[in-house]
């Protein structure tokens, strides 16, 4: 399993930036929701930007959607 860690960066002015480095796909969007809830929520994010990563296909993660629509 590969290492994944989050860096957290506060500057002179207080503002936060992370990056979740070592999760490929949007799985990392959920494992850093805790920190954008700590933040202030969404309505305090300035800025988002995916890495590389995140469009890489993720590692030993299956989605499977069995809605309406599915076979037709």
């Amino acid at each position: 399993m590969r290492k994944q860690d989050i860096e957290i960066v506060i500057n002179a002015k207080g503002e936060v930036t992370f990056e979740m480095k070592g999760m490929k796909g949007p799985n990392c969007l959920a494992e850093t929701s805790f920190l954008t809830e700590a933040l202030g929520g969404d309505s305090a994010v300035v800025d988002q930007q995916k890495t590389a990563e995140f469009y890489q296909e993720s590692e030993g993660y299956v989605s499977t959607w069995s809605g309406e629509g599915k076979d037709e």
